[in-house]
């Protein structure tokens, strides 16, 4: 079963899991209500959004004078600037890191980045424990699965599922509530701030102009994670760049009012380095990957690159009808809903990943939401384009569309096969994909044109 094929079973089991999406439903039910009343506080929320998408035009337009600027400024300050062109690379760069400093133990907070790379995944072979601190990360790994939304990992879970799975880890009881919960996670999780060796972050932003990177969190846990260990590491996408530390006053709450409702998030974090002479914590060095991993592949697309305006707010997950039905597992990759159906083709291969682009009702609710303005359904059809102008498509696929095309350019082709046969093929060959759930449309004896023509002869005659 390859990749596309997969998907489609998930997908079918997921969509009619009732309690599956019961909980999905609730948990987008409020953050519908929580975001709708962040939005309100903007005093013109379009005009927000539109210089966002302009700067972000600019930095990627400017990509190649930026990323040596914060590059620059950053190891001003005694940071470590690191390139990698993939996850292998990246991967390979963090290991000589902890293996030079003999490091046992990693202590990592919310990054979609380390996420790409399998980060945990890698070190976990090279008998190096990493955990995760933020709650739903921490959640979601214990059940060994990835994250399932970009913002909020664990929503597939109710509270009653988290809490059965903490009476089995850790003896709490069946019915605890979700405080004691989130308790029990801080007593277990705080011994490892102080005890780990490396501290591992993404970045939200990358700022060009000081050198420093922006976290944005609601627990803390990336402070601590910056803070304890002796080495910090950020792994952060080439595209997360701003030009100036000021963009963040339009930034900060546009990611957080979608994302979660919230005016601002709970903290708001800027490093510009390691630990300098006249500061009392921090860690001795630190280290920033900046990651590739196919992004050129996007960015050489002037038509799409910008998907890579993405500030990761989750805004499109939550509205798209889709998503809401599959879940974020379905996907199979990094980044879900639409978001990722633009951005994992040219991440990860167009030929493998294709069927995520058709994985679309196109009824543009999710550009609608986009704080950035990505035209994400108009990238959806561009990647449709471009599977088809590579033949990308199987050969069943080119043979069915072609005789598609001939029929529906011939109206008498289309009228040669009687409603008979119409109705045999598609009990024949559409059955399966079609009439699982459904039942299948009775195709009339005869054409619309055909009885129309009948008409004509009739009044005629008469």
């Amino acid at each position: 079963m390859n990749i596309a094929e997969e998907f489609l079973v998930k997908a079918d089991e997921k969509a009619f899991d009732v309690p599956h999406r019961n909980t999905i439903n609730y948990n987008i039910g409020k953050y519908n209500v929580a975001v709708a009343r962040g939005l309100s506080k903007f005093e013109n929320l379009e005009v927000s959004k539109r210089r966002a998408h302009v700067i972000k035009w600019r930095v990627m337009e400017n990509l190649d004078k930026l990323l040596p600027e914060f590059e620059s400024n950053f190891q001003k300050r005694g940071g470590k600037v690191i390139w990698a062109n993939d996850a292998a690379e990246a991967q390979k760069e963090i290991l000589q890191i902890i293996q030079r400093v003999g490091g046992k133990s990693v202590i990592k907070s919310k990054s979609m980045t380390t996420e790409e790379i399998h980060l945990n995944e890698f070190l976990e072979k090279h008998d190096i424990e990493s955990l995760e601190s933020d709650l739903g990360e921490y959640i979601v790994q214990l059940l060994g699965q990835a994250p399932y939304h970009i913002v909020t990992p664990a929503m597939h879970l109710s509270k009653e599922d988290i809490a059965k799975l903490f009476h089995e880890k850790f003896g709490t009881p069946i019915d605890a509530t979700p405080e004691q919960l989130t308790q029990k996670a801080r007593e277990l999780l705080r011994e490892k701030y102080l005890t780990a060796d490396i501290g591992i972050t993404g970045g939200n932003f990358l700022i060009a102009d000081t050198g420093s990177i922006a976290l944005t969190e609601n627990e803390g846990n990336a402070r601590l994670t910056t803070t304890f260990p002796k080495i910090h590491i950020a792994i952060v996408g080439i595209e997360k760049l701003v030009p100036s530390l000021t963009d963040l006053d339009l930034f900060w709450p546009l990611l957080s009012s979608h994302g979660t409702g919230q005016n601002l998030t709970v903290y708001n974090t800027i490093l510009s380095g390691p630990r300098q002479a006249n500061e009392t914590d921090g860690p001795e060095e630190m280290y920033v990957i900046l990651l590739d991993n196919g992004r050129t592949n996007l960015l050489a697309q002037k038509d799409q690159r910008q998907a890579l305006y993405c500030i990761r707010c989750g805004a499109c997950l939550n509205a798209c009808p889709v998503y809401k039905n599959i879940g974020g597992h379905t996907y199979n990759t990094t980044y879900s809903g639409p978001i990722g159906s633009i951005i994992t083709p040219h991440f990860k291969g167009m030929k493998e990943f294709k069927h995520l682009s058709y994985a679309s009702s196109l009824c543009g609710k999710c550009s609608e939401v986009c704080p950035l303005k990505i035209d994400i359904h108009k990238m959806l059809l561009l990647n449709r384009r471009d599977a088809a102008s590579s033949n990308e498509n199987t050969a069943a696929e080119n043979i069915g569309w072609n005789i598609w095309k001939k029929g529906m350019k011939k109206r008498s082709l289309m009228d040669f096969f009687s409603g008979k046969m119409k109705n045999f093929f598609l009990k024949t060959f559409f059955k399966k994909g079609w009439g699982k759930y459904r039942e299948m449309p009775e195709v009339a004896p005869k054409s619309f044109a055909k009885r129309w023509e009948e008409h004509q002869k009739k009044q005629e005659k008469e």
